[in-house]
């Protein structure tokens, strides 16, 4: 059987505890766990650390040769187990299992694995150990097989111009992969490029950069761009290489300059927010920074403020202008020295500036200007009433112009209630009319008007004054009691709450209220039977004090107010009495009238009777009117009528008199409007007297009643008729007939007319057979078979 298929069956043996039919023993399965035997233990086999080279080139490479001295050679079986044998990375370390020479079978990478910790077994033929498991390490050794790298590709630093030597700017960093402890992984840090002059060095240990001479200027050169190196084995080995980019920050070492020393500029007077001119600064540090930031400064020249200067910054340049009217009549040249510095404070040592002061004349141009007033707002008082031509104020302007004086005149601008008039040469203000009090324009007592004042110069300049008069309160109001609805009062003094009298005055304060109650001295009785208490500045209370009989008591009172001097006015006052309960109400059925009003007597009852009157007459004239227009409508329908209604008039042809004008005829159209009374129409001017009715035109009959049905319009026609016979006003008249005159003509057409009859056959006249037995028959004459 083969050597190798023997030394596995007896491995597989020991691990399920036979031996060829010999029982388990735990020293066979894990040899290297045997307890200690009794007695002196001998020293087991040692295998010394075995060195090899990473990435070695010829293999396979023998490392070592184990060796047991407990069996002849060729009777010991060899195995090795650890990384790179059974475990990862596999396949690195082989063993012959008779020789006991150990194998390299790749290449070794030390940044992989810098060391591999083995176990060696040796076994007899039979299975048997024959030396306890011992350790082979195996030490890779490093080579400089890697290169060394910086940790970024551009460093950068920053360092102020004008830098010491010495000061820190940046630090360079780099790392290699190699054995720290070798000369492989010793880094030296150099700079290859810097340009000229060498203004930086670096540590060639730790990679600091710093500053080596004095000459560090932004405004020279802003930016450094240093190239970097670093190599290991100490600066002999492999290298790599990076950058270094060190900006120059700015420092305030160069002060601001005016371009110009001397500058000429021209403003016109009387106005302010203009600008002037421009001051132009140059500064070489860097823009935009506080220490390029100019700020000018006016030194001398200016001693009322008329002048200010701003920095512009986009331009960096000091702009002049007028923060004060200047005049040119007090001040028409001025010379300025002005300064420029930074808003930062400059360096040590820096260079003087040249030009940091500049001189800046102004000349100021003369234009017309307008008047001003010598008081504005001008405020004065006026006492309320005053007539009109009152003075008012003298509201005067002057013309500030020296070089030619000029004229001003004076209008007004705002005078809302016109009420005032302004002299156009002098000012002077007076009024042109009374002021009403009750003006909405007048605020607290105060009216507010404008006058304008006008030059004659080129252009024209107009000034506007403010006037404002105090209208002063005069007392020329007495108080008025306020008009009580129902003023009655209990007859016994300790029931009710009295009469609560009120007073009104129509002047302002301080002429009215509060006011004085009292009862009229010319009457002491009644102070005996009536008092008067106060309840506030404008009301006080009225009470009995006894009982007094129920009925009407006339008082008389005196209403005082407050004005200087104060106004009094007496004033009647009807007061009812009546009995009262328990709540002091009038009892119902009392005997106390209850006429009369506070403060009403004749004159307010002659008041309303008068109106009441004048309400009347012109109902009566509104009435007057209305009958006027009815009796004209009424004359243009009759006149209408003559000639579209002929037939609906009734004629007598059986008398004899004066033609159609005397036939006792009735008008049909009082059928159709029967409420309407009729009034015969007569021509502008008096009425005609006919001869046979000597008392000229009689009485008119009243307007009747139209009938409630068609059956009653027989009966409305009889009386009517009947009415008629009886006028004695009508035709005919019992005197003597005028046979000769024959009248005008009739209009109504002859009966036997050929057209008399046309567009009456498709008439229904049945409707007549209604109107009672005197139409039945002109029925059956006109209505159809």
């Amino acid at each position: 059987m083969d050597t190798a298929l023997l030394l596995a069956l007896g491995l597989l043996a020991q691990s399920l505890g036979l031996s060829w039919g010999v029982p388990r023993r735990p020293s066979t399965l894990y040899p290297w766990r045997r307890p200690p035997a009794l007695g002196r233990v001998r020293r087991a086999w040692v295998i010394p650390p075995i060195s090899v080279s990473e990435n070695y080139k010829g293999l396979p490479y023998m490392l070592v040769q184990i060796r047991s001295d407990k069996r002849q050679p060729g009777g010991v079986i060899y195995s090795i187990q650890g990384p790179g044998v059974d475990e990862e990375p596999l396949g690195l370390f082989s063993v012959e299992k008779f020789s006991g020479r150990v194998f390299l079978n790749a290449e070794l990478d030390r940044e992989k694995t810098s060391s591999y910790r083995l176990k060696v077994f040796a076994l007899d033929r039979g299975g048997s150990v024959l030396e306890e498991p011992t350790d082979l390490e195996i030490v890779v050794v490093d080579q400089n097989d890697n290169r060394p790298a910086f940790v970024q590709e551009v460093f950068a630093g920053r360092v102020l111009e004008g830098a010491a030597p010495g000061t820190y700017v940046t630090r360079a960093e780099a790392t290699d992969a190699d054995d720290p402890d070798t000369d492989n992984a010793a880094l030296h840090y150099s700079i290859l490029a810097q340009g000229s002059p060498e203004l930086f060095s670096i540590h060639e240990r730790t990679g600091e950069i710093r500053t080596v001479h004095v000459g560090l200027d932004r405004e020279a050169v802003t930016t450094y761009n240093l190239t970097l190196q670093v190599a290991d084995m100490s600066g002999q080995g492999l290298s790599a290489t990076a950058s270094a980019i060190i900006s120059v920050d700015d420092i305030n070492d160069n002060a601001p300059e005016f371009t110009r020393g001397k500058l000429l500029m021209e403003v016109t007077e009387a106005v302010s927010g203009v600008d002037v001119g421009r001051l132009e600064v140059e500064d070489r540090d860097l823009p935009g920074s506080p220490n390029w930031v100019a700020n000018v400064t006016i030194l001398e020249g200016d001693p009322e403020g008329h002048f200010g200067i701003r920095t512009d910054p986009r331009t960096n340049e000091g702009v002049l202008s007028v923060v004060k009217p200047l005049d040119y009549e007090s001040h028409a040249h001025y010379e300025l020295r002005v300064s420029v510095q930074n808003e930062a404070p400059l360096q040590a040592a820096p260079p003087r500036a040249q030009r940091g002061q500049a001189t800046v004349s102004i000349r100021v141009q003369d234009v017309n200007e307008a008047p001003v007033f010598l008081e504005n707002p001008l405020r004065t008082s006026l006492a309320e009433g005053a007539p009109p031509g009152t003075f008012v104020a003298s509201f005067s302007a002057q013309d500030p112009d020296t070089v030619q004086l000029q004229r001003v005149s004076y209008s007004k601008d705002y005078d809302p209630e016109d009420w005032l008039q302004v002299d156009g040469a002098t000012g002077q203000i007076q009024t042109r009319r009374v002021l009403s009090p009750a003006s909405p324009f007048l605020k607290d007592g105060w009216y507010r008007a404008i006058v304008l004042a006008l030059d004659d110069g080129s252009p024209p300049r107009t000034a506007t004054g403010t006037l404002s008069v105090e209208i002063l309160a005069v007392n020329d109001h007495a108080p008025a009691l306020a008009p009580l609805a129902a003023p009655s009062l209990c007859s016994e003094p300790e029931r009710g709450p009295g009469l609560l009298l009120g007073a009104t005055d129509q002047d302002l304060p301080p002429h009215g209220a509060p006011f004085r109650f009292r009862l009229s001295p010319a009457e002491p009785g009644l102070g005996r039977n009536w008092s008067l208490s106060h309840v506030n500045g404008t009301h006080a209370r009225l009470r009995p004090r006894h009982t007094l009989p129920e009925g009407l008591h006339r008082l008389r009172l005196l209403l005082q107010d407050s004005g200087q001097p104060p106004k009094e006015r007496e004033q009647p006052l009807n007061v009812t009495l009546c009995r009262c309960g328990l709540s002091g109400a009038c009892l119902p059925g009392a005997a106390a009238l209850r006429a009369g009003g506070a403060g009403l007597g004749l004159g307010v009852l002659a008041v309303a009777l008068g109106s009441a009157a004048v309400l009347l007459l012109l109902v009566l004239l509104v009435l007057l009117r209305a009958r006027f227009r009815q009796r004209s409508r009424d004359r243009s329908l009759l006149r209408g009528l003559q000639d579209d209604y002929l037939r609906d008039n009734i004629l007598n042809y059986d008398e004899q008199g004066g033609g159609e004008e005397d036939q006792d005829a009735y008008d049909i159209s009082q059928l159709r409007h029967p409420w309407e009374p009729v009034f015969p129409s007569f021509p502008p001017g008096r009425p005609p007297l006919r001869r046979e009715a000597p008392l000229g035109r009689g009485r008119p009959q009243p307007p009747r009643a139209p009938p409630a049905s068609p059956a009653d319009i027989a009966g409305f026609i009889r009386d009517g008729l009947q009415a008629a016979d009886c006028d004695p006003s009508v035709p005919p008249y019992d005197t003597a007939l005028i046979y000769d005159y024959e009248g005008e003509g009739s209009v109504a057409g002859t009966l036997s007319s050929p057209v008399s009859s046309v567009g009456e056959e498709d008439q229904d006249y049945d409707y007549l057979q209604d109107w009672g037995p005197r139409f039945a028959r002109l029925a059956d004459l006109y209505g159809h078979p």
